[in-house]
């Protein structure tokens, strides 16, 4: 079955442009004009994954991102023409799983779009269902995380992170080598991204972000999640 793309932006010479392309590759390709509309057809359609402007009336992409990733874990790529790091930041930390600055290669979009959801499915595959260490719960198969068995809202790139550092204990994972589980190509200038999602991660799962039990930073390397102790 074909995979489903949501392709949201303000611009129908965009839209046009992106619905042609990955039509022509293979998926297929819903769109909407503002955030409103994108919430709507996101509900109905139920997309593998978004393609999402920032700038838009109505609802801007910051809003739709807000409301958006509290009901759904659809990983979403942000396409924005807005080139400071804050902005970049701001999309991540309110659930975007990458960005793409404009104006952009359909190409290099497409391979953002097949790392994501090759991601998701390796992720699916290669793991057990159920990880489990300290007071946290992944089902990689609900896509759901609890901690002390309340659950708790991660994004796919945060679940994903998660995932990958609770299945080996002390192994330290660099920035790059997340990355690239994320993207599945180590793209130079993202290691940034990297540090938003694991604050995220943080100050969701940790009883005290600020003095990490679970995900710990090992300077100059990158990060590992530390080994916990078994009770009987």
């Amino acid at each position: 079955m074909a995979k489903k793309i949501l392709v949201v932006d303000d611009k129908l010479e965009i839209r046009k442009l992106l619905k042609s392309y990955f039509t022509s590759e293979g998926y297929e390709v819903v769109t909407a004009a503002d955030g409103q509309e994108a919430l709507f057809v996101a509900r109905h359609e139920k997309p593998d994954v978004v393609l999402l402007d920032l700038m838009m009336p109505e609802m801007n992409g910051y809003d739709f991102l807000r409301a958006f990733s509290r009901e759904s874990s659809t990983p979403v790529i942000v396409l924005t023409a807005k080139v400071e790091e804050s902005d970049k930041v701001l999309g991540l930390e309110l659930g975007a799983d990458d960005y793409v600055v404009k104006p952009f290669s359909p190409r290099e979009l497409a391979a953002r779009v097949r790392a994501v959801l090759r991601r998701m499915e390796k992720a699916q595959k290669e793991m057990p269902q159920i990880l489990r260490a300290g007071e946290i719960t992944l089902d990689l198969q609900g896509h759901y995380a609890k901690v002390r068995d309340q659950l708790v809202d991660l994004t796919p790139s945060e679940f994903a992170i998660l995932a990958t550092l609770i299945s080996a204990p002390g192994r330290v994972f660099s920035r790059l080598e997340l990355l690239e589980r994320l993207q599945g190509v180590a793209y130079e200038g993202y290691e940034r991204t990297i540090d938003v999602h694991i604050r995220n991660l943080r100050s969701k799962i940790e009883p005290d972000a600020s003095k990490p039990r679970y995900i710990e930073t090992v300077y100059g390397a990158g990060y590992r999640f530390a080994p916990q102790e078994k009770h009987a």
